[in-house]
């Protein structure tokens, strides 16, 4: 049996129509470039495509709410690392973080939380995981030491000397 990773990674590079003035990346599109990333992680490791199951299976996953932290800024054309795990689950709730990094990873540049509920889109409801799902989600399951998302971030910021 292959062992699945914990981190998924991929790249992306900033483009123009998602940035502000400043040529900074629009705080509204950190989300959609790592829930993209995300999105796409899943199908190339994990063969886990949402938008499949919605349309066969009718279920798939909705976003039950985010928390991000804007650490440095993302600028025009910089290419940029997006890592993600799963750090905790339930019988029908998901919860991820999903980092955004300079090219090279020695600057982190947004850190996000997601929930996602897995959902009936043919009888509108909460819907529970298979016990194929929960199989995979435990095993791939990369919990966190910290349990509060500020604390998270603390850890996660580089120390002022």
């Amino acid at each position: 049996m292959t062992t699945l990773p914990k981190i998924l990674e991929s790249k992306a590079k900033i483009r123009f129509q998602h940035c502000d003035p400043f040529n900074h990346l629009n705080n509204a599109e950190y989300i959609n470039y790592m829930i993209n990333a995300r999105e796409d992680q899943i199908i190339n490791y994990y063969n886990l495509d949402l938008f499949k199951m919605a349309q066969t299976q009718g279920i798939s996953w909705v976003v039950g709410s985010n928390q991000i932290a804007y650490l440095r800024p993302a600028f025009l054309m910089e290419d940029i690392i997006i890592d993600s795990q799963l750090f905790s689950c339930t019988e029908n709730e998901l919860h991820v973080e999903i980092r955004m990094w300079n090219h090279d990873k020695t600057e982190l540049k947004a850190v996000m939380w997601s929930s996602f509920v897995h959902f009936n889109l043919l009888k509108q409801k909460r819907w529970n995981h298979t016990p194929e799902l929960m199989e995979l989600f435990n095993s791939i399951l990369n919990p966190l030491e910290e349990k509060a998302f500020n604390e998270r971030i603390t850890q996660l910021k580089p120390q002022k000397v």
